[in-house]
């Protein structure tokens, strides 16, 4: 009867051993999400959610693996990077917006029409209604090579 070898390395359920550094990992592209500082904390975080829900689905390789705990109880996959939260005026969005789009870079948005509605239909539905230099933009998330997503977000701050 031969026994199976034991894991010998990190792996699912492993931790890392103390002391363990392995160098920072700095991705070439960035997730950026840009809310209008006039937004209400529920509303931050709910557009939040929204606007990123949309990237994973559009942009796989955002999508990290799957986690498990010590148990084995698995759990959903993450983004594989952070999300850097940003936060601007009307005129920074409108203006963020216009430079997504130029730069053709995978987006979603978030219009302050979709307050009123409750559901995916009635949201799509809202936001076709709206020509683009009317849209009343009060999320936008863009990805794309960290160089672009930054001059999209020109001129916004940090979240905090």
């Amino acid at each position: 009867m031969n026994a199976e070898p034991l894991p010998t390395g990190p792996g699912p359920g492993h931790a890392e051993p103390p002391g363990h550094a392995e160098p920072p990992v700095r991705f070439d592209t960035k997730i950026a999400v840009l809310l209008r500082d006039d937004l209400e904390p529920w509303q931050r975080l709910n557009v939040t959610a929204f606007l990123v829900s949309g990237l994973g689905p559009s942009v796989p390789e955002v999508v990290g693996e799957p986690y498990a705990d010590a148990d084995g109880v698995g759990y959903l996959p993450m983004f594989r990077q952070p999300v850097l939260v940003f936060e601007g005026t009307k005129e920074t969005l409108k203006a963020a917006h216009g430079k997504a789009l130029a730069r053709a870079l995978p987006r979603a948005l978030f219009t302050s029409d979709l307050f009123t509605t409750g559901n995916d239909r009635d949201n799509r539905a809202a936001v076709r209604a709206v020509p683009t230099a009317e849209l009343d933009l009060v999320g936008l998330a863009v990805y794309g090579a960290r160089g672009a997503v930054d001059k999209v977000v020109k001129g916004a701050r940090m979240h905090h």
